[in-house]
């Protein structure tokens, strides 16, 4: 017992010091490495192509980025581990894979929480988005220094058109591995497949899932017009899709650096918001010339939205902060308290 606990901790000092290793040497790193989940023309895309030109601006040119499209540095979550280890400088990323390490930024992926672009950037940019950065800092290490606006999720799937709960029925939907997403599901009346984004586009192409949800400019980025037919227009969760910076990374950069990934972020979250806006139609047009059917929900959604508030948020109360924190959160929005 004794020696496997020597061993343990003499590995984790030698994590460490890697990762002390890791950040001093990209401290002085003339391009930092960005991951980057989606691919080429996503809105991801968008933000990271305008945060590199930001960056590398007010550095002078000293300092650029790389971004590695498709998930070619891991998956969304596996970024997550290595930033916070410092092993990666950057990633793209969506929210709910964030919100396993830091439970709090949850409140970005309740159901109908966002109701409106308005209503994203509101969160992100006041009060509320400050919080989850600094709650994001010191649960897993990562800094969130942008946000990617990317419209809302809507659900796609090969199999017929889908406007009522009860068209769900028989349909295999795949979803993040995210709890109150699944359980969104769950009280739509279906039970969900998890899967890793990585694994989506194959397991869409081999029929293991019928169906995702993802907003109308990822569906374009990753082609999923090839192997889905039907989209349902639901606005359930507006995908927000950070960028973060480790921790370590960032505080191994001297103050001028640091300023610059900041402002940076900042001008490429105000880039995405407007890059939404510009894209989101012409995209949803040219899924249609593709032969993609898009299919209103019945009744204005108004069932999936009382069984998703009803049933998803009174479960993750305690976890997001309590009743009083959403309720705070609802009034900011000029919404009706819970």
């Amino acid at each position: 017992m004794l020696f496997k606990q020597r061993f343990i901790k003499s590995m984790s000092f030698a994590l460490c010091a890697g990762a002390i290793a890791a950040a001093s040497s990209m401290a002085h790193a003339a391009t930092f490495r960005v991951a980057v989940g989606d691919g080429a023309g996503s809105a991801q895309h968008a933000l990271g192509l305008k945060f590199a030109e930001e960056f590398k601006a007010k550095t002078n040119g000293k300092h650029d980025t790389k971004m590695f499209l498709n998930g070619q540095l891991g998956d969304e979550q596996a970024t997550i581990n290595d930033a916070s280890m410092g092993l990666l400088d950057f990633s793209i990323l969506a929210i709910n894979n964030v919100t396993p390490f830091s439970p709090t930024v949850g409140v970005l992926t309740l159901p109908y929480m966002m109701q409106s672009l308005e209503d994203a950037v509101a969160l992100t940019q006041g009060d509320v988005g400050k919080e989850l950065t600094e709650n994001t800092i010191r649960d897993a290490g990562v800094r969130i220094v942008g946000w990617t606006y990317t419209g809302f999720r809507v659900l796609t799937n090969s199999k017929k058109p889908v406007e009522t709960l009860a068209d769900l029925e028989g349909l295999k939907i795949r979803v993040p591995q995210n709890e109150i997403m699944i359980d969104t599901y769950r009280a739509w009346g279906i039970n969900p497949t998890p899967m890793a984004w990585s694994e989506t586009f194959t397991g869409l192409q081999l029929g293991v899932v019928d169906g995702q949800d993802n907003p109308y400019l990822t569906v374009s980025a990753m082609k999923f017009d090839e192997v889905q037919k039907y989209i349902t227009d639901i606005r359930y969760l507006f995908s927000i899709e950070p960028l973060i910076v480790s921790e370590a990374v960032f505080q191994s950069q001297p103050a001028d650096v640091q300023q610059a990934i900041l402002e940076a972020g900042q001008t490429a979250t105000e880039h995405s918001a407007k890059w939404l806006v510009e894209q989101e139609d012409k995209i949803k047009a040219e899924l249609t010339a593709k032969g993609m059917e898009i299919t209103k929900p019945a009744n204005g959604e108004k069932e999936w939205m009382e069984k998703a508030v009803n049933q998803v948020w009174p479960k993750y109360y305690d976890q997001l902060g309590g009743k009083d924190k959403l309720n705070t959160i609802l009034k900011s929005l000029g919404r009706d308290t819970i």
